[in-house]
């Protein structure tokens, strides 16, 4: 879950990391308020979740009070990458003396965890990495020891900070370090982090990325989570603990295991070439247990998608038997009642899937399409959704 920058700026500040005060204003006239709250200069900044704010017209310096409110209602409503400005953050003014980054990061290749860190920062730090690759330090980090403050001066030092500022800038490295660890992150980034004219360093803009895997034990990021930007659907299959995709397509999948459920995403496209190009329209993970409350959970979501035509479903019987994976989908569609509207096929194969099958047969549900393998199946579903 990628962060709004005044959300990181938030948590920098819970972990002791040195930032400037800035307030949230979802209106002109709240901007207004909050410049006169903060004084002096203020920076008026688009908080959505992309770069190039500046260059979009996203970030404006305001001297005043009148100038915060009439830079915030230029800014909000603006569309910057497809990103429509919903919110500002009024932030205090910064004298900047000199302008570094760093960040910390997850690196899945080496299994491990790795700082990026250069005395040049306020840039496009890709750009830096092309351009001039000796300017960025990368340092392998252990999780097992983290960044400690010696590790910190080593950081400082291969990122070719003059020896006076190492002293300074190594404990922000530790509180940075803290933010990552103690909110169960991978990435955090400071760019920039900046010298003042009085010889302070702070994080000017941060960006912050959470392990939604780390969810159970970090209760408070919940409500970090943007809820206009998040798909109906998504979120309602969150509420039911369903392994949910929304795609572009019309035949909706559930099938038990991601494997599984990935192989009958690819059937189901080539299949669909056969059929006008249709395509799935999800990724639906059931888990192992395939329930009458969990299969009805499932097709509540899918048949709940506009865009879905039939559905397919594609289940392996294995610790679960195919028998109670059939109950489940026959219970399912009794619960859903009149909501149960587009075409089912099923395919089922393993533990019991001869009297699985049966059962199927036996209810004779006029939805439901029986298909012997998974192409049968993924070739049935798209001839429905093509009609």
């Amino acid at each position: 879950m990628d962060l709004f920058e005044y959300q990181a700026r938030d948590l920098f500040e819970k972990h002791g990391v040195p930032v400037l005060q800035g307030i949230i204003a979802d209106t002109p006239e709240e901007a207004r308020a909050a410049a006169e709250s903060i004084g002096g200069v203020t920076v008026i900044k688009a908080q959505v979740k992309t770069g190039g704010r500046g260059k979009a017209g996203g970030v404006k310096v305001a001297k005043t009070a009148d100038d915060a409110e009439a830079a915030a209602r230029d800014i909000l409503g603006l569309d910057i990458k497809g990103h429509v400005v919903k919110r500002v953050m009024v932030a205090q003014g910064a004298d900047i003396k000199e302008e570094y980054y760093f960040s910390v990061l997850l690196d899945r290749a080496n299994r491990n965890y790795l700082a990026l860190c250069s005395y040049e920062g306020g840039m496009d730090i890709e750009q830096l990495a092309e351009e001039r690759p000796e300017a960025l330090a990368r340092i392998a980090v252990d999780p097992a020891v983290g960044i400690t403050l010696d590790k910190a001066r080593e950081i400082a030092v291969a990122a070719k900070f003059p020896a006076e500022l190492v002293e300074k800038v190594a404990p922000v490295f530790v509180l940075l370090y803290g933010v990552y660890v103690g909110e169960d992150a991978t990435l955090v980034e400071v760019n920039p982090l900046v010298l003042t004219g009085a010889g302070d360093i702070v994080a000017l803009d941060g960006k912050v990325t959470l392990d939604a895997n780390a969810a159970f034990r970090q209760p408070g990021h919940e409500a970090l989570e943007d809820a206009d930007a998040a798909d109906p659907l998504e979120a309602k299959a969150k509420l039911h603990d369903l392994n949910y995709v929304k795609l572009d397509g019309e035949v909706g999948v559930i099938g038990n295991g991601a494997g599984l459920v990935m192989s009958t995403l690819d059937v189901v496209a080539y299949a669909g070439e056969n059929y006008g190009g249709v395509k799935p329209a999800n990724f639906l993970d059931i888990g192992g247990g395939a329930s009458a409350e969990v299969m009805a959970a499932g097709l509540d979501v899918i048949l709940g998608d506009p865009q879905v035509k039939s559905v397919f479903v594609n289940v392996f019987g294995g610790i679960t038997s195919c028998v109670a994976v059939a109950n489940g989908i026959v219970s399912a569609l009794e619960m859903l009642g009149d909501a149960a509207t587009k075409p089912l096929v099923v395919r089922l194969d393993g533990n019991q899937v001869d009297e699985g099958r049966a059962i199927l047969a036996a209810a004779a549900h006029p939805l439901v399409t029986l298909a012997t393998t998974m192409d049968d199946g993924a070739d049935k579903a798209a001839a429905l959704a093509a009609k």
